[in-house]
């Protein structure tokens, strides 16, 4: 046992390995439900749109927040991808990104697909498949049932 700050911390013995990490399961973007999260997808960009961008000077540096609504899909269809501040600048029309760890937000009624700090856009090389443009699950909308249990 070793002690560190006042704590007692085990240490690890035998060279005990980290755990692998898991192969991603790669989902299509017509299995999206809303309420899901941790998706990994690999989507083509097809058009990208800014509908949002503000900077406010803080102190001695300059904050910007910028958002834009992306359509982006696969061979199975596609969906409005909200990108925030840093994602933007990837998300150009023709790009084949990968979407890790992207999760369902519902805005309006309607499904958009998102990654926060717990995930991950990058760029990857372009795609082969076709974008199956007329299956758009962001003109889907949902409505809230409560289902009351007796």
């Amino acid at each position: 046992m070793a002690t560190v700050g006042g704590r007692r911390q085990q240490q690890q013995e035998g060279g005990a390995a980290k755990p692998a990490m898991r192969k991603p399961v790669f989902t299509k973007v017509d299995q999206l439900k809303p309420g899901t999260g941790g998706h990994t997808l690999t989507v083509k960009v097809i058009s990208s749109n800014t509908v949002l961008q503000k900077g406010r000077a803080a102190s001695a540096y300059l904050r910007q927040t910028r958002i834009a609504e992306c359509v982006v899909g696969d061979e199975t269809g596609t969906i409005v991808f909200t990108a925030r501040n840093d994602q933007v600048d990837l998300m150009k029309a023709g790009t084949t990104v990968i979407l890790r760890n992207a999760k369902i937000d519902m805005f309006k009624g309607s499904m958009r697909l998102a990654v926060d700090k717990w995930g991950r856009v990058e760029v990857s090389e372009p795609a082969t498949f076709t974008v199956k443009e007329d299956n758009n699950l962001s003109l889907v909308e949902y409505e809230l049932v409560n289902v009351v249990e007796e």
